[in-house]
């Protein structure tokens, strides 16, 4: 797998609930995000790219 880099602009407030959310689960910033995105459920995004691609 190549790893691709994702540049986020957050506030304080968000950058902080994040840092501190990912040390209380003792995970990094990478892999609260990660577990995010793994989480969305793939019917949801499937039915999202149904209605894009519909003329």
């Amino acid at each position: 797998m190549k790893n691709k880099k994702l540049e986020v602009r957050l506030s304080d407030r968000r950058m902080n609930k994040l840092r501190l959310y990912a040390a209380s689960k003792d995970k990094s910033m990478t892999a609260v995000i990660e577990d995010f995105i793994d989480s969305l459920a793939s019917e949801e995004i499937d039915k999202s790219l149904a209605v894009l691609k519909s003329p």
